[in-house]
């Protein structure tokens, strides 16, 4: 596991054994009931850094010529500086006014969780072709995401039927948020018990330590893959038994 989640880069090579054991167990699982295998969305199957781009070039953009500095430091930010923090990502290239700072974090608030901005995702690498697999190998799919129903249930299952992921199909399935105070780590531990209506937990795939220290305690039969990408500041450490992976390649 990495010192700082915003390090770059990640500092353990991808190894993509913990997918083929997923993949395995999907195709000799015997019940009860089929296997079911959990994705997180954003900084798992999909890279969301540059959805946070996108916006904070409109906010360069929105900026008046009285301010060109501010608008040309903004203009350089690149894919490589996005970080969990609006404010990290701002700091690599000179913005630290904390009044500036402060302005692009309402303006990126704003906009970061609406259908609107989830059009600038891009698919984590084999994140496709993978949820293809374990769909066709007999796995219900769960995307279970702290994204919010009201604010991004369009955008996000219309990127997903746009990529090609599963989705619309018998034994495929989003779950939202039902509202975006709610917490994502409380709003996954309610919602993992649920899933064995579904079949039996065979994999949980999440970037969040937390979320997958949840996963371990309440699907203990279950996989728990740890996606290596971004996540909050300070996380808890991971609980054993958690394996890591970077993105999706490899497991063919």
């Amino acid at each position: 596991m990495r010192t700082s989640p915003d390090s770059e880069p990640p500092s353990l090579p991808h190894d993509p054994a913990p997918l083929r054991q997923v993949l395995e167990r999907v195709r000799s699982h015997q019940g009860p009931g089929a296997p079911v295998v959990v994705f997180d969305l954003d900084a798992t199957l999909f890279d969301n850094r540059p959805r946070t781009l996108a916006i904070l070039r409109e906010f360069g953009d929105s900026l008046p010529e009285t301010e060109q500095p501010l608008r040309d430091a903004v203009a350089a930010l690149r894919l490589q500086h996005m970080r969990y923090l609006v404010s990290d990502a701002l700091e690599l290239v000179g913005v630290v006014d904390p009044s500036v700072v402060e302005r692009a974090i309402a303006f990126w608030w704003a906009r970061f969780f609406t259908d609107h901005y989830i059009r600038h995702d891009v698919p984590s690498p084999g994140a496709v072709s993978y949820a293809q697999a374990c769909y066709a190998a007999g796995a219900n799919l769960v995307y279970l995401t702290g994204r919010d129903l009201p604010g991004m249930l369009t955008g996000t299952v219309k990127k997903l039927r746009d990529e090609r992921f599963p989705i619309a199909v018998a034994g495929a399935q989003v779950m939202l948020k039902p509202h975006a105070k709610m917490g994502d780590e409380a709003f996954k531990r309610a919602a993992l018990p649920s899933l064995s209506r579904l079949g039996t937990p065979v994999a949980f795939f999440d970037n969040e330590p937390g979320n997958c220290n949840a996963a371990v305690e309440l699907l203990p039969e279950a996989d728990v893959v740890w996606l290596d990408t971004q996540c909050v500041p300070n996380p808890p450490p991971l609980l054993p038994g958690i394996t890591m992976v970077r993105h999706f390649d490899g497991w063919a």
